[in-house]
C-alpha cells in the first residue's frame, strides 16, 4: 500500500477539507443576524458584538449620544439581583491615575437621602471646567445619582461629564428609576454604571449605564452615553476643549441684532450668575423663587449661588 494511503481516501480528505474551509469563510465575514443596535448605530465597522467595557471605549461618537448595549438588556445573573441582603451600594477604588472605575447598588427607597444635599468641591479626572453658549461645559457628574443613594463628594463616585451628559441624558435614566423607587417604596433595582475610559485618558469617553427592577420589568435597561458636547471639540487625554469652528461660524453669521441681544444676555448672565437661587436635598432642579410649586413637597430647601448651582449640574425649574 502507498504510504499515503489510497487515492480515493486522499481525494475525499481534500474534499472535506475543501468544504470545510468554504463553510467557515462566508460566515467569517458576515455580520451576526442578532447584532446589537449599538453596531448599527454607533460603529458600523464593528462587526462583532460591543459590549464589554473595553470595546465600548473603542467606539467613536457618530450623532447618536445614547446607544442600546446588548440589545437594552441588561446582563445582571440571578446572583446579582439577589435581595436577601437588603439594599446596599458599593464603589469601586481609585485607578492608578484616580479616575473613578464603577458603581453597584441595589437600589431601595431606604437608600434614597433625607437630608440637604452638599455643595460639591471635588475636581475629578480631566477637570477643566469654562463657560459656553449654554452654560457651563462641564458638570461634577455623579455615577449614582445624589437623589437614589445620597453620595456627595465622594471620589469614586465623580467623573468630568459634560452638561450633555449629566443632565438631561444621565438624569432620564435616573429618574425613572427614582420615580419607581418612591412608588414602590418595598422594590429593589439592581443598578450599574461604569465610566468607560480610552487608555490612560483622564476624561470618560462615556458612561455605561444598566439598571433592572427585582421581579418585574418595570425597569430594564443597558445603554452607553457618550461624553459629549454640541459645539465643543474636546480633548480626552486632559480635558481641555475648544469650541469647534462650525459654532463660531454660526454665531458670527447672526444678524447684528441677534449678537447684540447675544452679547447684552452674556453680559446680564455674568451678573446673574451671582444670583441666589434654591435647590432641595433630593432635586436636581434650582428655582429662582423660594415659593416656587417646584418646591412645594419639599422637607427642608438651601439657597446657593446660581453659579454654584450650574457648576454642579442642577437644572433650571421647568415652572419658572
Amino acid at each position: 500500500m502507498n504510504k499515503q494511503g489510497p487515492k480515493w481516501l486522499t481525494k475525499l480528505l481534500v474534499a472535506l477539507a475543501a468544504v470545510g474551509f468554504g463553510l467557515q469563510a462566508p460566515l467569517a465575514n458576515q455580520a451576526s443576524p442578532n447584532a446589537t443596535p449599538i453596531v448599527a448605530q454607533a460603529a458600523k465597522h464593528h462587526r462583532h458584538r460591543s459590549q464589554t467595557d473595553a470595546q465600548l471605549a473603542q467606539l467613536d461618537y457618530q450623532g447618536s449620544q445614547i446607544i442600546d448595549v446588548n440589545n437594552g438588556q441588561p446582563t445582571f445573573s440571578q446572583k446579582d439581583l439577589d435581595t436577601s441582603h437588603g439594599a446596599w451600594q458599593k464603589y469601586g477604588s481609585l485607578d492608578s491615575l484616580n479616575r473613578a472605575t464603577s458603581a453597584n447598588a441595589l437600589l431601595n427607597k431606604s437608600l434614597m437621602p433625607t437630608t440637604e444635599r452638599e455643595p460639591l468641591t471635588i475636581n475629578p479626572t480631566g477637570w477643566h471646567n469654562k463657560r459656553i453658549a449654554s452654560g457651563y461645559l462641564y458638570n461634577r457628574s455623579h455615577l449614582i445619582g445624589y437623589q437614589l443613594t445620597g453620595q456627595n463628594n465622594n471620589w469614586k463616585n465623580l467623573i468630568t461629564g459634560t452638561r450633555s451628559l449629566n443632565d438631561p441624558s444621565m438624569t432620564r435614566y435616573e429618574d425613572v428609576v427614582a420615580d419607581y423607587l418612591k412608588a414602590n417604596p418595598q422594590a429593589y433595582v439592581r443598578y450599574q454604571v461604569t465610566p468607560v475610559f480610552r487608555g490612560n485618558e483622564r476624561l470618560a469617553r462615556g458612561v455605561h449605564m444598566q439598571a433592572q427592577s427585582v421581579g418585574s420589568n418595570a425597569i430594564s435597561y443597558n445603554v452607553y452615553i457618550f461624553n459629549v458636547q454640541d459645539g465643543v471639540k474636546l480633548n480626552y487625554q486632559d480635558g481641555t476643549s475648544k469650541v469647534t469652528k462650525s459654532a463660531r461660524t454660526t454665531q458670527q453669521k447672526a444678524s447684528p441684532a441677534v449678537a447684540n441681544q447675544s452679547a447684552s444676555t452674556s453680559s446680564a448672565s455674568t451678573q446673574n450668575n451671582q444670583e441666589t437661587v434654591y435647590i432641595t436635598a433630593t432635586g436636581h432642579r434650582y428655582h429662582f423663587d423660594p415659593n416656587c410649586r417646584g418646591l412645594s413637597n419639599a422637607k427642608s430647601v438651601t439657597s446657593i449661588p446660581l453659579s454654584q448651582a450650574q457648576a454642579e449640574g442642577y437644572t433650571k425649574c421647568g415652572f419658572e
